[in-house]
């Protein structure tokens, strides 16, 4: 019979940061996890550590110790510059068997998609993926991941009880951002990077950034988003003249995003982008639990939709029963009448 593993020496927990040319990339999401980290830190009665790989990033490290780090471990050289799963994977997993952390968080970004499943098979822990709450079991100390499952028809909570550190992935979008505290102080620790450039498997050969046609609809303060009721033609672009009018960002549900009329960035939803605007006006969704997952915590949800039984009326702090192409029209007319 296998012994079972004496998890007392693992302590704190560590949050991995994304950087790009050293300054803090998908940095909404990075930041909401280490708010919701420092969360758990406090639970626990432990340090909250930030984890950040890079080329020239110890004015970001900084920052980190100011949004509720209470150290930041750091890794500064030229081969790190941009991400690499070998790299990467090395340098996290040595500081992990050596410092032995209690829970380790990362984005479920592209990056932290592809970096999270290496480092929990390397260290031979689970990893609960794409998290939309995290808390600690006041009993056994241990972390609780939540998530959407069986297509986001049930929540399932998740306990890591027997292995070390328990990993989860964190959607963007569902946890609130941490307070900058200009009074903060810390402790950057440097690791020491004997990675060389002729070593590494995979080799850089240029970086090309995706100019973006519009603002980060998960950073946006108001979300027009469009379901099948608002895709025709002509409806279509009535709703971006109201986005237009309330200065708002064009979002829409996944089969609209299948007709072509919204780009995989603006997708909303599971299988897109969880957002959390001030306001969130949903035209012609039905609201399926697919959709509203991503976004469900928006702070005033106004609905339109000619079903007086629709879904989405249960989400919506306001709602409006008509035909779309009638009613979208008219709220244009109101916001001009009220501009002028």
């Amino acid at each position: 019979m296998t012994a079972k593993k004496d998890l007392s020496a693992y302590k704190g927990v560590w949050v991995f940061i994304e950087q790009f040319e050293g300054k803090l990339t998908s940095s909404t999401l990075s930041l909401e996890i280490l708010g919701e980290g420092r969360k758990l830190a406090d639970k626990l009665g432990s340090d909250l550590t930030a984890v950040i790989l890079g080329e020239n990033v110890a004015e970001t490290a900084e920052k980190l110790i100011k949004y509720g780090a209470d150290k930041v471990l750091m890794a500064d050289a030229p081969v790190l510059a941009n991400y690499r799963t070998e790299l990467y994977t090395d340098i996290i997993c040595k500081e992990a068997e050596e410092r032995k952390p209690d829970i380790l968080l990362v984005g479920a970004s592209a990056t932290g998609r592809d970096l999270a499943p290496r480092i929990s098979f390397r260290l031979h822990t689970g990893c609960t993926a794409d998290c939309t709450d995290l808390d600690i079991d006041e009993d056994k100390k241990i972390l609780v991941s939540t998530r959407p499952a069986f297509g986001g028809n049930v929540m399932a909570t998740i306990l890591c009880p027997d292995h070390r550190p328990q990993m989860s992935t964190v959607r963007a979008g569902v946890m609130a951002m941490p307070t900058w505290d200009e009074s903060r102080t810390g402790e950057i620790i440097k690791v020491e990077v004997t990675a060389k450039e002729e070593d590494a498997r995979v080799k850089v050969l240029e970086v090309k950034q995706h100019e973006a046609s519009s603002q980060n609809i998960q950073e946006a303060i108001r979300v027009v988003s469009a379901g099948m009721g608002a895709c025709s033609g002509e409806c279509f672009d009535q709703l971006k003249e109201l986005a237009k009018e309330l200065e708002a960002e064009i979002g829409g549900t996944r089969p609209v995003f299948e007709t072509g009329l919204i780009s995989h960035d603006v997708q909303i939803g599971q299988t897109g982008k969880t957002v959390r605007p001030e306001l969130y006006l949903a035209v012609g969704i039905s609201g399926t639990v697919q959709h509203t997952t991503g976004m469900a915590d928006s702070r005033t949800v106004v609905a339109i939709n000619k079903d007086p039984n629709a879904e989405i009326f249960k989400f919506a702090h306001y709602g409006i029963v008509g035909d779309a192409k009638a009613v979208v029209p008219q709220l244009i007319e109101q916001l001009k009448a009220v501009k002028a």
